[in-house]
């Protein structure tokens, strides 16, 4: 199959180098012109499953420098910029590519249809764990899995053949039709856990200094499934709880992207994720007092370091 990733960070050089590894033509599409050259050099150096390896038959370039027309057009840049980057490919989607969105946040669909019909999207989720150590260099401990599904809810066969694909490649990928709870639950965690970190800088299991933490962390969760209730999606509000409170109390030292993006400089995925949310509250009626609260704190942060919310 003939695979392009369109932003090789972290997630996006896992996927890639596993597909690759298996057998597939990949071709890795970012603007890190430092991690797009060290891969040139000596291939992509991935540390997973207690041993590193180098994998040399990636092809790499800019978007605007892709050529061939993929199979599937896996996304994974942060869903503040897919807009651009899908206006970068220069008509490299074909009429027959799937476009697989494994991204945070909602609104990923609606970006996506700008470009291709929504017969080409598949949605899902993943929880593979991954680290860009330095350029051309990526790190993976831990477990994960995806669960994925066209993006209008009809079962073809393609979806199977990618979803075995990726399966093949070691990804450990399910075809869910309830995929759409996964994402709220993911969604309610990031909410939770990244604005939190955003906005007082605290790694993951400092929010556990104080009672005060936890309890903040589960109220935004609880408003954001009771939003996912409200729109006749069946999350689990227990289960994410519990994955909330397990990662503040063993996450040791771990930054979420919102907290590195802040520490960077750059505009975080806080529309996305927190603004999604209040604007689907808003529609069905469902008060997100403190999901709200982290939007606005998030955005004074970001306006702090110089990006405009006019």
């Amino acid at each position: 199959m003939k695979i392009s990733v369109l932003g090789a960070g972290a997630m996006g050089s896992l996927f890639g180098g596993l597909l690759a590894q298996d057998g597939h033509a990949v071709s890795l599409l970012d603007i890190n012109a430092a991690h797009l050259d060290a891969i040139r050099e000596r291939g992509l150096l991935l540390e997973a499953r207690e041993s590193t390896r180098a994998i040399a038959n990636l092809s790499v370039s800019r978007p605007e420098a892709a050529r061939s027309i993929p199979d599937l057009l896996i996304v994974f840049t942060k869903s503040l910029h897919t807009r651009v980057a899908l206006s970068s490919l220069n008509g490299i989607i074909g009429p027959e590519t799937l476009v697989l969105t494994l991204q945070n946040g909602l609104g990923n669909i609606e970006l996506i249809t700008e470009f291709v019909p929504i017969r080409q999207v598949l949605i899902g989720v993943t929880t593979w764990p991954a680290d860009l150590i330095g350029p051309g260099q990526v790190s993976s401990h831990g477990d994960g899995g995806i669960r994925m599904m066209s993006a209008d809810g009809v079962a073809r066969p393609e979806v199977d053949a990618i979803a075995a694909a990726l399966d093949s490649a070691g990804l450990c990928c399910v075809v869910d039709r309830n995929v759409w709870a996964a994402i709220w639950e993911k969604v309610a965690f990031n909410a939770a856990l990244n604005s939190l970190c955003a906005v007082t800088g605290c790694a993951v299991d400092g929010l556990g200094a104080v009672p005060d933490g936890p309890q903040l962390a589960a109220g935004i969760v609880t408003e954001v499934l009771a939003v996912a209730r409200a729109r006749g999606i069946d999350a689990d509000l227990h289960g994410c709880l519990a994955n909330v409170s397990h990662a503040i109390e063993t996450h040791h030292g771990h930054k979420p992207s919102m907290l590195q993006d802040v520490l960077a400089g750059r505009r975080t995925e806080i529309e996305s994720i927190n603004g999604a949310v209040v604007a689907a509250a808003r529609e069905v009626g469902v008060p997100v007092t403190h999901t709200a609260t982290m939007l606005q704190l998030v955005r004074l942060v970001e306006a702090r370091a110089g990006h405009s919310h006019r």
